[in-house]
């Protein structure tokens, strides 16, 4: 078997430049409200610390190429934590590359789950390459438990909308 151009492996806080970075470019495909930096910090920073969560990340030879953010908390409806997927991105130039970079994401959310001894939720929440996405998710986790639904918002469209709105 051949060994694939990159590594998975967990992020730290030196890292945090390259995370955000991976983080706004998937805002930019997938967010349906205008993302704001801070309260991505606010949520990437403590899972770089492995404080209620990890970041796991792809690295290639020119730096990383994908990531996913899980972090630990709790349904509404129960005490007991889960691990939530809160962002799983690869970017745009890797997506066809040789590797199955995004298996490895899902991989990483899996091992994570199962290290800690708790669920994991994990979902397609897109406009774009939903059924490409699902289908993936399908192979990795089996059938789904649910959809997502979005009313007055559309994946990506953030930008418009701002744009309209300042107009």
């Amino acid at each position: 078997m051949e060994t694939p151009p990159f590594r998975m492996r967990t992020a730290t806080t030196a890292d945090v430049d390259a995370v955000m970075k991976l983080c706004l470019e998937s805002c930019e495909e997938n967010a349906f409200l205008t993302p704001n930096p801070v309260h991505i910090l606010q949520e990437v920073w403590p899972a770089l610390e492995r404080d209620h969560g990890i970041v796991g990340v792809i690295e290639g030879p020119k730096g990383l190429e994908g990531g996913v953010l899980l972090r630990v908390g709790k349904v509404w409806y129960s005490q007991e934590p889960v691990l939530e997927e809160r962002a799983i991105f690869v970017g745009k130039e890797y997506r066809a590359a040789q590797g199955g970079r995004a298996k490895h994401l899902t991989d990483f959310s899996k091992k994570a789950a199962d290290g800690l001894g708790i669920p994991l939720i994990i979902g397609v929440l897109s406009h774009s390459r939903t059924a490409a996405k699902v289908r993936l998710y399908e192979r990795q986790f089996g059938a789904p438990a649910g959809a997502f639904f979005l009313y007055g918002a559309q994946t990506g469209g953030w930008r418009a909308a701002a744009a309209e709105k300042a107009a």
